[in-house]
Parts: C-alpha cells; structure tokens; sequence
C-alpha cells in the first residue's frame, strides 16, 4: 500500500458514487417500466440476469424452500444477528409530543409510520441476507404496514436461500424477483405486480443509485449509496495482521471500495503495508480487492493519534476504527463517521453482521452531514396546532403586520376576519 505524510492527504480519497455516465441508460429503463409494468421487468430479467420467470413474486413454496435450505449454524448466527439488530432499533422508536398553555391552545407532533416501504437488496457477486435485517427489521419496528423486498434473481430465476430466509425472519411482506435500475422503477412507479410504495432503501450498483436519484420526489430514497469504505485510526502496538485484516474486509466488496489506515507509527505503517500484500494473496475474491487497495487505498502517518483522529474528520468514513488503547479517550473527538468501532478487538465485521447498529451507512464523505439507516428513516412527523379565539385575538394583529410585510394581504385577512 502507498505511505503518505498526512499533509500530503488526499482530501477526495473517499469519493462519491459515480452515476453521470448511467444517467440516460436509467432514464430509458425507468420510463419504460412506467409505461410496460411486468413486462419490462420480465424482458430486463432476461436481459441482465439471464433469466426467463414466468412470474416475479416469491412464491410461499420458495419461501418455505429456502427456510429448510438454511445450515443450523447460519440460521443460528442469523437469529442472533436479528435479534441484537432488534435490540439496538428499538432503543431508537421515537414518541410524539403535545405542548399545553394555560390559554387552551396547544401545539405538538405526532409520529407516523410510512406506510409502504421497498428494499432493494443486491444480488451479483454476492448475497447479503445482513443487509436484508439492516434494512427491514427498522421499517418494522417503526411500525410499516407493507415491506416489499426486490432483489435480482439468477440464472434459474432463483434468489438466494439466505436472502429468502432473511425476509422471511425479519418480517417482509412480498419479495419480488427483479434487480437494477428496473427494480427501482418498479416501486417508484407501481406495475401489475410490484406495489408502489413510498420510500426506496438499500445499497445497489452504480445503475441502482441513479435510479433512486432520479425518481426521488415521487418517493422518497434513504441515500445514494458510494463504494464501501473503511479508516483504520491506529497506534504502534497494534497488531499488524490485524489492521490489514480489517482493511481487506471492506476491498474484497468492490474495485472501487476504498481502505485508510491512519497511523501515528511509521514502523506500523511498513508493517500493514507487508501484511496486506500477504494476506491479498489468501483472498478468493484476491482480484477484486487488490484492485480497490491498489487504486484507491492509502496509508497516512500522523504526527499523533488526535491528527490522526482528525484526518478521520476530514475523510469522514462510512466505518471508522479507533484501533487503539482507550478508544473512548478519542470518541469525544470524533466528528465525522458512519459508525465508530471502538478498541483492537472491534473489528468494522462485527458490525455488518452481529453486533446490532446498522450497517447501512453514509459514503462518500457524506458522515458530514447524513446519518445510518434508523427507525427514523421508516416515520415521518406531522405538527399539529389548536388555538381558540381569545387566543388569537391575541396575535392576529402581529399576524397581519407579518403578512403584510410579505405583501400576502389574504393571510393578514385570514387572521383578522375571525376577529370582525
């Protein structure tokens, strides 16, 4: 891996998803979905995927199929898994509010599932029933009356048996055989099969996040989601194969993926950069992470652990690992990330799988200003306002001076006709 002095960062190492050279592709795929329904999605699945279904809905038998299919030792490790997820989320569940003055009037908010909720989940080069649980387990908990999961099936029309079983163990209502762009449209849209719904989640390709992008505003999109990411904050005594254990977690997703280590130890820094290429080599998916290690990745050396810290800030990563002695000495100075895996046996693993917090996070430096995936994601919150006439009478004339300093008469009439 290259070593750079931290002045010498690149402030754009992490970087936002690409979508520019997909966009008209998308907008074609969407408005033929708009105006083909089911057959669109049928021909795409033929397409894309290679498959011939002569229906998109999982049947219950498929369902059942792949429930059975599970290993004992998966399905343990995925009860656990959503069990802890449940845990986290439902710390999360947010009450309303109702204010009271002496006067009779009052003021507050409720809080309302959104109804309808799709979930895309990808297919490809790998299968992520972890992804199922991040995503529908909070809509559930947030109380969504219809989850409706797409995700791209294979060859045969199948989707894989974990993903199914994930579904099924975290409560979605109807899961439908179709991936890419196409998917996106059909629940933004609506086709004889696929029900529109109100807000699209969850990861996808550079095709999927143009979609959601572009149908953004007749629904709603939780982000658009980049290339995964991981920072590595580290001391001198950490273990070598550790850190470059971690760092390869997150290359072996994409050639695009990007892996920082930060250091304040340069004898570190030599020896992650040996073990990384050591390790490369035991990879299966070796070709896809060496890619993304050797275009994207960097390792910074730091004066100290606070500059290393903030050049964390500064990247603000989708996972961030403060890889050293008495992490929660350093969180308080934490400002931008994802998720924040604490001390030298936290690996950012942990996270996608067990632990409990979400793992679908903001990229692309966009910690800056975005969240993870929550139940608050899944609600939306109305204000709701009561006053009486006395109570108006009160500020009716502030209202019209208002009003009229706006040059909106009819709101200044509005107030003071009740007072007539």
């Amino acid at each position: 891996m290259k070593i750079i002095r931290y002045a010498d960062m690149d402030a754009m190492l992490m970087r936002c998803m690409e979508t520019s050279g997909v966009g008209e592709t998308v907008r074609a795929i969407l408005a033929d979905v708009a105006q083909n329904g089911d057959a669109a999605l049928i021909a795409y699945g033929e397409k894309f995927d290679g498959a011939k279904l002569e229906s998109l809905q999982v049947s219950q038998a498929e369902i059942d199929e792949a429930m059975a299919a599970i290993e004992p030792a998966l399905k343990k490790a995925m009860e656990t898994a959503a069990e802890n997820i449940r845990i986290f989320h439902s710390a999360q569940r947010r009450e309303g509010f109702c204010l009271r003055n002496p006067d009779g009037t009052y003021m507050g908010q409720k809080v309302t599932p959104i109804e309808k909720v799709g979930l895309y989940i990808p297919g490809g080069t790998a299968s992520y029933p972890s992804t199922v649980f991040m995503n529908a387990i909070p809509a559930k908990i947030a109380g969504c009356s219809e989850i409706v999961m797409v995700s791209p099936p294979n060859k045969e029309g199948k989707i894989a048996a974990p993903i199914l079983a994930a579904a099924k163990m975290a409560g979605v209502t109807k899961v439908f055989k179709v991936g890419g762009a196409q998917a996106v449209a059909a629940l933004a849209y609506g086709t004889q099969s696929v029900p529109k719904v109100d807000k699209i989640v969850g990861p996808g390709n550079a095709y999927v996040a143009e979609a959601k992008r572009q149908v953004f505003g007749r629904v709603n999109i939780d982000m658009i989601a980049g290339p995964s990411e991981i920072l590595v904050v580290a001391d001198g005594t950490c273990n070598p194969a550790y850190v470059a254990a971690d760092l390869l977690s997150q290359a072996e997703h994409d050639a695009l993926a990007c892996a920082v280590l930060v250091t304040d130890s340069m004898a570190l820094a030599e020896a992650v950069s040996d073990e990384v290429e050591r390790q490369l080599s035991l990879l299966p998916r070796e070709a896809i992470a060496r890619k993304a290690i050797e275009g994207n990745s960097q390792i910074i050396v730091t004066d100290d652990l606070l500059s290393a810290v903030e050049a964390a800030n500064e990247l603000a990563p989708e996972h961030l690992e403060l890889c050293v002695d008495d992490p929660e000495n350093y969180l308080p100075y934490v400002r931008n990330a994802g998720s924040v895996f604490m001390g030298k046996f936290c690996p950012e693993s942990l996270g996608d799988y067990i632990a409990g917090p979400n793992h679908t996070l903001p990229t692309s430096g966009t910690a800056r200003f975005s969240s993870p995936l929550s139940v608050d994601d899944f609600i939306k919150k109305t204000q709701y306002t009561y006053y009486t006439r006395e109570a108006l009478a009160k500020v009716a004339g502030d209202i019209a001076v208002f009003a009229r300093a706006e040059g909106l008469e009819a709101h200044a009439r509005a107030a003071l006709i009740r007072m007539e």
